[in-house]
């Protein structure tokens, strides 16, 4: 599994209004609504829902916060990149700056575990992290979480 197969290109997201958890977990189900047509409200309920569980921030301005939902009929991931980083109750307690949200179908869990560990492999290479912090443009977004890992490491 690609994360290509996974993140449409208007999933990426640059936030520059979203002050908190709430209003950042508002801004991803709206899109993930336009992206699935799903209810937003639904979206949030199942994103809150997960989160009440324990925070989904792993550390190093990075999250992955996610949930299954009923019906949906493939995992689906948003990106967002925050300009101001979010207090997001994160296991080193660092505010959080990058976030892929993860939606995946009941039922799903080998496709979920994979897109999980597609993720997180691809966000704890420093120079991919640095590259999306630097960048501004949803389209070069894309294309820097979009580019095989093994390209990275060669370029």
């Amino acid at each position: 599994m690609d994360l290509a197969d996974i993140l449409a290109e208007r999933a990426v997201l640059t936030c520059n209004g979203a002050l908190d958890k709430p209003q950042l977990f508002k801004i991803i189900a709206d899109r993930a609504a336009e992206l699935t047509g799903f209810a937003a409200e639904d979206l949030l309920a199942t994103l809150e829902a997960r989160e009440d569980l324990g925070s989904t921030g792993l550390g190093n301005g990075i999250a992955v916060p996610h949930g299954k939902v009923a019906g949906l009929k493939h995992v689906t991931a948003v990106f967002a990149r925050l300009d101001q980083p979010i207090e997001f109750d994160a296991v080193d307690d660092e505010p959080v700056d990058i976030v892929v949200t993860l939606l995946a179908p009941i039922g799903a869990g080998a496709d979920h575990l994979k897109a999980l560990s597609k993720v997180a492999r691809l966000l704890r290479t420093e120079s991919i992290t640095a590259q999306l912090r630097a960048e501004t443009d949803p389209a070069r977004l894309y294309s820097i979480l979009t580019t095989p890992l093994e390209t990275h490491y060669a370029a």
